[in-house]
């Protein structure tokens, strides 16, 4: 037979072997291609993305009608630890579902968060102790979500927009809209957004400028006409 092994743990292996409490020859059976995955506490960028993610999918499962999370609990989440990491701050957002009696998720859906900030420094066991990070990144508004099924249709939730900038993935039959499509919009407001820099719409968007261009040019959209014709091409798209 062929298999392979794929392996997880939280524990610093190595340390156990040079402690004896991990066979050595075990270890390096295992550790062929080792893939690190840091956890939640040093990776807070990451919390609203996955924030926007759970709260679409437990909305649509639990039939609310949840349309944002506001600045202040965002700011909230991404203070704390998540010494459960991933798994802990989903539970988190469920819960916070579940308690939600109105459209946007506050700080109060998050009691035990909030509480155990305000408690400061404490121990989880072993020793360790949990502490508090610096103040979290400050979020302007609320992180708005658009919905597009009513409760009890299942379906799922179009991604958050910052700064009000929203894209819908599901047309009005609730279908999921062409690729391009919502290519076409991400382009039109790259370049509406970027003022026309096409080497930074290019750049932002990670593609090539010939390719950024060759888009364009099938939207009709051309980088040499006077800007009043393009404002009009992209408005157009």
């Amino acid at each position: 037979m062929d298999a392979r092994i794929i392996s997880a743990t939280n524990r610093d292996l190595i340390a156990d072997v040079t402690a004896g409490r991990f066979r050595e020859d075990l270890f390096y059976r295992l550790h062929v291609f080792p893939i690190t995955v840091p956890p939640l506490a040093e990776r807070p960028e990451d919390i609203a993305e996955l924030v926007r993610h759970f709260l679409a999918r437990f909305a649509a499962e639990e039939g609310k009608r949840i349309r944002a999370i506001s600045a202040q609990a965002l700011a909230l989440l991404a203070a704390y630890r998540w010494p459960g990491n991933v798994r802990q701050l989903e539970n988190a957002v469920f819960r916070a579902v579940v308690l939600a009696e109105t459209d946007e998720v506050g700080v109060s859906e998050f009691p035990q968060i909030a509480t155990q900030l305000a408690r400061g420094p404490t121990s989880i066991g072993d020793g360790e102790s949990l502490k508090i990070v610096p103040p979290a990144p400050s979020f302007e508004g609320a992180m708005t979500i658009a919905e597009e099924h009513p409760p009890g249709l299942g379906g799922s939730i179009a991604p958050y927009a910052m700064s009000g900038a929203t894209l819908q993935l599901i047309d009005p039959t609730g279908e999921v809209r062409p690729l391009d499509e919502v290519e076409t919009e991400v382009i039109r407001f790259a370049v509406s957004h970027y003022r026309g820099q096409m080497s930074e719409v290019a750049r932002r968007l990670r593609i090539g400028r010939s390719t950024l261009y060759r888009k364009l040019d099938l939207l009709g959209f051309d980088p040499d006409a006077p800007e009043a014709d393009n404002q009009s091409a992209v408005k157009a798209l």
